[in-house]
């Protein structure tokens, strides 16, 4: 169950057929998930700018004993500049509406989606009522 806070940026396997309640739908991996084609996931984009280096992607391997450092290197990635454009982008989205972040992992709480909605949910409830 989604708290409040991120309540407008949802989180959805790329896998899970896409709804009408999902907003804007974001692919944040840097690889397209396999044996799906473009029309079945229904992007409005698809973010590699703020997805994990493959560097990171392939130390991180999906081990949930790494996850905390992969949180903290992950969020490290996020500082550059062409991420902070797309983070302050998806902010605004989720400011004024849902935003789903989609992702294909098999792993639904230790992936790259859930901290980046961590970083993305609190910016867009503090742009809520400015945007």
């Amino acid at each position: 169950m989604p708290t409040r806070e991120h309540a407008v940026i949802g989180i959805k396997r790329a896998y899970e057929l896409p709804a009408r309640g999902d907003g804007h739908r974001v692919l944040v991996d840097r690889l397209w998930p396999r044996g799906i084609g473009k029309a079945a996931l229904a992007l409005d984009a698809w973010t590699k700018d703020v997805a994990p280096s493959h560097a990171l992607r392939r130390w991180f391997s999906h081990d949930p004993r790494r996850w905390r450092e992969f949180v903290v290197k992950y969020r490290r990635e996020l500082r550059g500049p062409a991420a902070r454009a797309t983070l302050r982008d998806l902010a605004r989205r989720g400011a004024t509406g849902r935003v789903t972040l989609v992702y294909a992992a098999r792993d639904p709480e230790h992936n790259n989606a859930v901290v980046l909605r961590g970083v993305v949910a609190p910016r867009a409830r503090r742009l809520r009522g400015r945007v």
